[in-house]
């Protein structure tokens, strides 16, 4: 049997085996869909009410609308994959109008986030929708003020920080690294851009501009962190799973470089069960509301990395990728390593 026939067998055997998770639900979908647009609006008109009493009340709030803002992420994401409703209009309808709530043109986000799904742990295909990850010799080429840049970049208060208001606030309103041949996705951008300004203009006159500021950019930065940590940790841990073009395997970076994120049943719950991305980079065309099924029925999927939330933590210290150990190191091993004179790739 060649390479190419085992690697027919082995995508023939996971279709089998998630094909029946693969359909869409309309009614469970709509029900998703609906229930966490309520549930957000109330929390929303409780947190401009309790500005009457004072900001610090408001910001009580913030962080469960926060939470029920990445939701509808998810749900837009679902809509990406095509894999939310059965309908293709309707998933692009509703992606396209829960990208303005996420501050994120749905067509752009779209088209890179295919990309990552193509590319994720090439070595050879690093390139747009992903974190940015350097080699240890790589970085070791660099000079010194473009190592600062990389050290400030990976820098945990900079990536979930400075991270949000830069990706959600400027850069999905100008996202220069979109070719100008993506036509539809620079539509998207400046349809979302569009209704933005719509609706801060009504907000203004209904609310006032400070009011609404003090509602909704809490709500927006706080889902944003949330937002870049879950990608972060889902591929930025110490075995994850990198190699070269002519290596890489795609469903060896889905089972080995998306960690399965095991969340209490709560945080499952508000991040759209994203946790289980191992899964999701398996198969984008099984929705949200069924990959917690799917993951506690086909052990086969049991095999992928398993991070707590407590144990995530560690991966913020995590900045370069070893060659030789194949795994991501931090700067103080790589400081370690050469105060010994131990050679790295």
């Amino acid at each position: 049997m060649t390479a190419d026939d085992d690697d027919t067998q082995t995508r023939s055997f996971w279709a089998a085996r998630l094909g029946p998770y693969m359909k869409p639900d309309n009614r469970a979908a709509a029900f998703q869909l609906a229930s966490t647009l309520v549930l957000l609006a109330l929390i929303w008109s409780l947190m401009l009410a309790a500005l009457a009493v004072g900001w610090w009340l408001t910001l009580l709030g913030a962080p469960l609308a926060a939470l029920l803002l990445v939701r509808l992420f998810i749900i837009q994401h679902d809509c990406g994959h095509g894999s939310f409703f059965s309908s293709r209009r309707a998933n692009n309808t509703i992606g396209l109008m829960l990208g303005v709530l996420t501050l994120t043109p749905y067509h752009y986000w779209k088209r890179t986030h295919a990309i990552h799904h193509g590319s994720s742990g090439n070595l050879d295909r690093r390139s747009v929708g992903d974190i940015v990850t350097l080699t240890v010799n790589e970085y070791r080429q660099l000079t010194y003020w473009r190592r600062l840049g990389y050290r400030l970049y990976r820098n945990p208060l900079v990536m979930l920080g400075l991270g949000p208001l830069y990706q959600f606030l400027i850069k999905h309103r100008l996202p220069l690294d979109a070719p100008r041949n993506w036509t539809r996705e620079w539509r998207s951008v400046l349809w979302t851009n569009a209704a933005l300004a719509v609706i801060i203009i009504l907000m203004w006159k209904l609310i006032g501009i400070v009011a609404y500021a003090k509602v909704q950019l809490p709500i927006s930065l706080i889902a944003g962190s949330v937002g870049i940590w879950l990608f972060y940790v889902q591929h930025q841990f110490e075995d994850t799973y990198w190699a070269p073009g002519e290596d890489w395997d795609f469903l060896s970076a889905g089972l080995q470089g998306s960690s399965f994120y095991d969340l209490p049943a709560v945080l499952h719950w508000c991040t759209g069960n994203i946790g289980f991305h191992h899964l999701h980079h398996i198969s984008s065309r099984i929705p949200n509301y069924s990959l917690k099924r799917c993951h506690r029925e086909v052990e086969e999927l049991w095999q992928a990395p398993r991070l707590g939330l407590i144990e995530s933590l560690g991966c913020l210290r995590l900045r370069l990728w070893d060659p030789r150990s194949g795994r991501l190191v931090g700067f103080r091993e790589l400081r370690e390593c050469r105060a010994i004179g131990a050679p790295k790739s």
